[in-house]
């Protein structure tokens, strides 16, 4: 005779649907719910897009100099606008102006399955339309992650929705390279360039749908140039931000390329095609979901400094591994861990920095953010085709792995600095308890 769940059992089983339905507590929001669908869809294609075009380019080149250079033609750009997007952004309707932003992507795409599914396209063709997604990007970036406090009513709730947001992304991470492998290597990288196209749709109706009261934003100071000179002296003099931007910057750096290369050590070092690369690219994918989910399931931003130092140290050490891999099963599973430290260094940096900055110089901060991988990502794109067309490529993702380690040992010097900025902010908002008498206890002390 079945007696029910014993109380420890019960107990089990309450945690843990209490610690899932925590996780997802951010899409009780109504906006944000919607976005959340629209997005994933979108997201999906995108991935595709990315693996199709690292893979035509590696098809009509077969040269790592030129993946870095087309990877870099669409990031640099982005970079250039950010400080004046950033500005843009936060005087705007940020729904109406993702709903263009995600009009223009999607025509950006279509223009690729026409030219690739005419059998027309060429790489300066593949560069110009890279730029363009860049510009694309300047702007919808900063206003996506700004957005996210307008779709999520309850700033409680924001930590778990930007989790949310990049579990969404990594998900499609995962699925989306996965797809654009088999649809290569069935039909041609024009098919995933004309779903994504399609699949911005779905982003624009969840966006369409929305209820959302625009506020508009109010500055002290008036000239363009005059809000870039403030949002920068803010960003400068704010150590925590000022830090975690450098470490994020160093991370785009060194660890984000060697996405860039995944196609020679797919077609040399593994001796594979395009179905290896999307294995490669989902086990990174896999990592960085695990990633998105741990974050989720976070209830507090408290602790996130140290796992952010050591993020970039488990991301520096796989990148070091997989550079001495020459074993397909080996390579997957150092591809999972450094998705995970990617991944984590992305998003504890994006929690944090929104935690922490003042309303009215959100979107021009998270304008630095994306300046910050958009920055030094193409640079480290030029400079990881450039050295892998010299030293190969398992030795160039070596190196960049080095430095990804030493920028978490300096970030780890640099934590106790941040702490001491952190706590009184953190205790004003109500995320950490205010101490009786100033006192504060050991395990406080390294809770930041």
């Amino acid at each position: 005779m079945n007696t029910g769940p014993t109380p420890q059992e019960s107990g089990n089983n309450s945690f843990f649907n209490g610690s899932m339905s925590h996780a997802w507590r951010a899409l009780r929001h109504r906006n944000f719910k919607l976005f959340f669908w629209g997005q994933s869809t979108s997201m999906i294609g995108t991935w595709m897009t990315r693996l199709a075009t690292s893979w035509l380019v590696y098809r009509l080149t077969h040269s790592a100099l030129l993946l870095g250079l087309v990877s870099f033609a669409g990031q640099i750009v982005a970079f250039a606008a950010g400080p004046i997007a950033g500005v843009v952004v936060e005087h705007l309707n940020r729904r109406k102006l993702l709903v263009w932003t995600q009009a223009a992507a999607a025509a950006q795409s279509l223009a690729l399955a026409v030219l690739t599914l005419a059998h027309r396209i060429t790489l300066w063709e593949i560069i110009v339309l890279a730029a363009l997604q860049g510009l694309i990007n300047a702007l919808d970036m900063p206003a996506r992650q700004s957005f996210l406090v307008q779709m999520v009513e309850d700033r409680g709730d924001l930590s778990n929705a930007i989790a949310i947001n990049s579990s969404m992304a990594n998900g499609a991470r995962l699925i989306g390279p996965a797809i654009g492998g088999m649809i290569i290597a069935a039909f041609g990288e024009g098919w995933c360039f004309l779903i994504d196209g399609v699949s911005y749709f779905a982003v624009i109706a969840s966006l369409l749908l929305m209820r959302i009261q625009y506020v508009e934003a109010r500055s002290k100071v008036r000239s363009v140039f005059g809000q870039i000179r403030e949002s920068w002296d803010y960003v400068r003099a704010f150590r925590p931000i000022r830090s975690i931007l450098v470490l994020f910057a160093l991370t785009s750096l060194m660890g984000f390329p060697y996405g860039v290369l995944l196609p020679v050590f797919a077609g040399q070092v593994l001796h594979g095609g395009a179905h290896t690369l999307g294995w490669l690219t989902g086990a990174s994918g896999v990592g960085a979901l695990v990633s998105a989910i741990s974050l989720a399931l976070r209830k507090t931003v408290v602790g996130l400094t140290r796992m952010l130092q050591i993020a970039t140290a488990v991301l520096g050490v796989a990148l070091i591994l997989f550079g001495m891999s020459h074993t397909l099963w080996l390579s997957l599973l150092l591809m999972v861990f450094a998705g995970f430290g990617l991944i984590q260094n992305a998003s504890v940096s994006n929690t944090i920095i929104q935690s922490l900055v003042s309303e009215d110089k959100r979107a021009r901060v998270m304008s630095y953010y994306t300046m910050a991988f958009f920055g030094a990502a193409p640079l480290g794109s030029l400079l990881a085709g450039t050295l892998a067309q010299r030293i190969g490529a398992p030795y160039t993702v070596i190196l960049t792995g080095a430095f990804c380690i030493a920028g978490a040992i300096w970030f780890g010097f640099e934590i106790p600095k941040i702490r001491a900025v952190i706590r009184p902010i953190y205790q004003e908002m109500g995320i950490l308890p205010r101490p009786a008498l100033n006192l504060i206890s050991p395990a406080q002390e390294t809770a930041e």
